[in-house]
Order: C-alpha cells, then sequence, then structure tokens
C-alpha cells in the first residue's frame, strides 16, 4: 500500500523591516556603529531623522532612495569585517527588542507545514543575515554593497529593492521547485507591491497607507503585529521557536508527512 504524499513544496517570503521587526534594520546598529567610531554623533542624528521618516511616511520609493544614499555614503571606507563584528556582537541587545513576537510565530507556523522561509531585504547583507538566522529564517537574499580590499566602495553589486525581490522570488522558485501560486509573501511596504503580485497568497503586514488602499482593492488579508518578543516574557524565546520550528521541519524531511496544517493566524485572518 502506498505511503502518504509528500505535499509539494513551497516558500513563505518575509520582508525584514516593520515586517519582522519594527523599525530600520540598516539604522538599528547606529549607536554600536558610533560607539565603535564608525560613524559621528551628527551621524547618528541624521540616521534618527531618516528612522523618523520611514515610520511616519512609511517606505516610499523616495524615503528609500534617501536612506540608501545615507547609508552607503556613511559607509564608504569601512571595514566589512569590523560591521560583521559589530553586528555579531550587539545583534541580541539591538535587535532582539524590536522582533514582533506575532511574527517569530508565523515563521514557526510556516516551518511546521514544511515550507522554507526566506527573507528578502533591501538592508544590507551583513546586517540582514544575522537576524534572518536570528528568527529561524532558512535563507535570505539582502543588498550586497561593493567592497575592494576588505572595504566598502560606496557602490552597491545588488539592491534587493522593487521589482529585484520580485525577480528573486522568481528565480528561488525555479531553483527549488516552487510553484510561486503556492507560495506566500509578507511585506508592509507599496514598494514591494511586484513581490507580493508575484505569489498567490500575498499578505500585507502592517501596510503603509498605500499598501492598506492596494490591499483592500485587491482584497489581500492585511495582519496586525504589535508585540516585541520581549514584552511575551512568559512565553519561548525567539531562540526557542526558531529551532522548535527547524526542527519540525527536520522531522517532515525524515518522511513523517500526511496533511499540512493551516498556520492558525492566517485561518484568523482568513489568508489561507
Amino acid at each position: 500500500m502506498p505511503g502518504p504524499i509528500a505535499p509539494a513544496p513551497r516558500a513563505a517570503f518575509f520582508d525584514l523591516d516593520k515586517t519582522i521587526i519594527a523599525g530600520s534594520s540598516a539604522l538599528a546598529f547606529s549607536r554600536p556603529f558610533r560607539k565603535e567610531g564608525l560613524i559621528s554623533r551628527r551621524a547618528v542624528l541624521r540616521s534618527g531623522y531618516a528612522q523618523l521618516l520611514l515610520l511616519l511616511s512609511g517606505a516610499d520609493e523616495d524615503t528609500m532612495d534617501l536612506l540608501r544614499k545615507r547609508i552607503t555614503a556613511l559607509a564608504t571606507g569601512w571595514e566589512v569585517a569590523q560591521v560583521r563584528s559589530v553586528v555579531a556582537e550587539t545583534l541580541h541587545e539591538v535587535v532582539e527588542p524590536m522582533i514582533y513576537a506575532e511574527a517569530v510565530e508565523l515563521i514557526a507556523e510556516h516551518h511546521a507545514a514544511g515550507d522554507e522561509v526566506i527573507v528578502l531585504s533591501a538592508s544590507g547583507l551583513e546586517v540582514v543575515e544575522p537576524i534572518a538566522a536570528l528568527v529561524g529564517a532558512d535563507r535570505c537574499l539582502a543588498t550586497r554593497m561593493a567592497a575592494r580590499n576588505g572595504r566598502y566602495t560606496g557602490e552597491i553589486d545588488f539592491y534587493c529593492y522593487g521589482e529585484e525581490k520580485a525577480t528573486a522570488a522568481r528565480r528561488i522558485a525555479a531553483e527549488r521547485g516552487y510553484d510561486l501560486a503556492d507560495c506566500r509573501a509578507y511585506s508592509d511596504s507599496i514598494t514591494d507591491l511586484p513581490l507580493l503580485s508575484a505569489v498567490g497568497h500575498p499578505t500585507v503586514v502592517n501596510p503603509d497607507k498605500a499598501l492598506r488602499k492596494e490591499a483592500a482593492e485587491r482584497g489581500w488579508p492585511v495582519l496586525t503585529f504589535r508585540s516585541p518578543v520581549s514584552l511575551r516574557a512568559r512565553r519561548p524565546t525567539v531562540l526557542a521557536l526558531a529551532v522548535v520550528g527547524i526542527g519540525i521541519v527536520a522531522i517532515g524531511s525524515a518522511g513523517i508527512w500526511g496533511r499540512r496544517p493551516r498556520p492558525a493566524r492566517l485561518r484568523r485572518s482568513g489568508a489561507w
């Protein structure tokens, strides 16, 4: 008698800023970078202003262009190894209070369903990669700044933004054998409309005004994330949830399949 048929593989694509974390990952390390002598007090204040713009206006194209120019200008000449070291040493202190507990739970639910979780972010790879690992994502794609002799040149090799995110999702789907019609995507920003439109199951999270309007017109589900992990002290930590999710995936890949459960949060929101 034939055994259970494994479900078709699929992916869940997550934006990072204001979707998994409350704020900008690119600006979150301003203070540690200043402490290490990488940026000045004036630059920190400018970063704070840019963060305020991001929060008040949403990540529209003009705001993202401002952030990109400001951050690449700041980083020109920095040692790549030093940046990675500062991020690694301050990751828990800086980032964990910003992580939405609801996002971590949703990632764990996708792992329980056997999905691959992929973070796509316009922020720099050196920042995005450890955050993606922290929340239990399986892989990430992010903006890559050009470097020469171990230092940033101020140029960008790959800008993971707008249509490029959708292109990346299509490329991953082709490589991994995913049908994008079965995949999901989550984002807060109208700039990620190409990514959301590329999958069969888009969901908007804490959407900006333009994306909220688009979601209403298209009938896309809307999720609201509010609770930082640090405020849910009685629940498992972000790392514990990530480990549980990875463990469930390992069991599933060993052949214990059956019908994949629908994530409870998505059932409640009508996203499934």
